[in-house]
C-alpha cells in the first residue's frame, strides 16, 4: 500500500529552514511507539526516523544530530503522543459519524494519519509546504484514497482539489500549526474554509492569547527552544482568550468540544497531571473542536 523506497534519502536547505518542528514530532512518536505500554503505535514513524537517522547525524544542525540519538524531552514525546492519538480519535469519531468523509491534515509534516486510521473508505489529504511534501514523498506512497498537497495553507488554490471529489463531509485537522502562523492569516482562513465547505468540521491545537505578551511569549519560547529541544521557528503567534472565541467569527461557528493533554489522566504524564488541575495552565496549549456551519 505504501512501500517505503530504497534510494538514498535527501533532504533540503529549505526543510532544514521551515520544517525541523516536523522532524521532531515524527521522532517523539517513534521513540513512544517503542516504549513500555505505548501511548500509540506508529510502526511508520519507526520505519522512517530510522532511514533518516544516518542523515541526520550527518548535519550541521545540532538540533538534527540529537534526534538521530533520540535524545528528546520526555515530557514532549509524551505530549505529542497524547496529542497524535487524540487525534486519531477525533478523526475515528467523525468517519463514525460520516462513513464518506474526507480528513484534510493541514500542516501535516511526516504525520502517518492516514495509515494509521484507514477504514478502507477513508479520503485523506495530506497537505503541507512544497518542499516537506517533497521529502514525505520518498517515504509515503499516493493512491486513490490518499494525496498529497505541496501549497501553504493560505494558498487557496488547494481548495480546489478538496472540492474536486464532490460533496462530502469534510474534518479538517490542524495539529500543532496554527499557534505558529500570522493571526490575521488564521483568522481570514477559518470563514474561507467554512465558505467553501460549509457544515464542515475544524479540530486544531491552539494556545492562550495571554501567552502572546512580551514577557509571557519570551518564556514560551525559551522553553520550546531550550528545554524541548525544537527549532527556532518554534515562536507562537496566534492564540485565542477561549475555547469559543473563534464563535465570534463568523455565523455559524459552533464550538463542539475542547481537549488538553492534561485531561487524559494517563500514568505516563507524572506529575504533570497536577498542574491540569490549574486552569491557567490546562488552557495554556490546547485542542479546539468547531463546525462550521452553513
Amino acid at each position: 500500500m505504501n512501500a517505503i523506497q530504497t534510494e538514498p534519502v535527501t533532504l533540503s536547505k529549505q526543510l532544514w529552514d521551515v520544517s525541523e518542528t516536523g522532524l521532531l514530532t515524527l521522532y517523539c512518536r517513534a521513540i513512544e511507539s517503542q516504549s513500555a505500554n505505548p501511548i500509540l503505535v506508529d510502526g511508520k514513524a519507526v520505519e522512517i526516523a530510522n532511514r533518516l537517522r544516518p542523515v541526520l547525524k550527518a548535519s550541521e544542525r545540532a538540533g538534527l544530530r540529537r534526534l538521530a540519538r533520540d535524545k528528546i524531552n520526555q515530557t514532549l514525546v509524551v505530549h505529542i503522543a497524547l496529542r497524535a492519538k487524540k487525534y486519531d480519535d477525533i478523526a475515528r469519531d467523525f468517519l463514525g459519524r460520516n462513513p464518506k468523509g474526507v480528513i484534510v491534515n493541514l500542516g501535516c509534516g511526516m504525520d502517518s494519519r492516514f495509515f494509521r486510521i484507514d477504514d478502507g473508505h477513508l479520503l485523506f489529504f495530506d497537505l503541507d509546504l512544497p518542499e516537506m511534501i517533497d521529502c514525505k514523498r520518498q517515504f509515503f506512497e499516493e493512491n486513490e484514497r490518499y494525496c498529497m498537497i505541496g501549497a501553504s495553507v493560505f494558498d487557496a488554490a488547494w481548495m480546489d482539489q478538496i472540492e474536486a471529489v464532490g460533496q462530502r463531509p469534510v474534518l479538517f485537522m490542524a495539529e500543532g500549526l496554527f499557534m505558529y502562523l500570522d493571526p490575521d492569516k488564521v483568522r481570514a482562513l477559518v470563514p474561507a474554509l467554512q465558505a467553501r465547505f460549509p457544515g464542515s468540521e475544524l479540530v486544531c491545537e491552539v494556545c492562550n492569547r495571554r501567552w502572546l505578551n512580551p514577557w509571557l511569549s519570551w518564556m514560551i519560547r525559551s522553553k520550546l527552544q531550550g528545554s524541548l529541544q525544537m527549532g527556532a521557528g518554534a515562536v507562537f503567534s496566534f492564540g485565542i482568550s477561549d475555547s469559543r472565541e473563534m464563535e465570534t467569527w463568523g455565523p455559524g461557528i459552533q464550538f463542539l468540544e475542547d481537549w488538553s493533554y492534561f485531561e487524559s489522566n494517563h500514568p505516563k504524564l507524572g506529575m504533570l497531571k497536577w498542574m491540569g488541575k490549574i486552569k491557567s495552565m490546562r488552557r495554556m496549549q490546547w485542542t479546539v473542536h468547531y463546525r462550521l456551519g452553513a
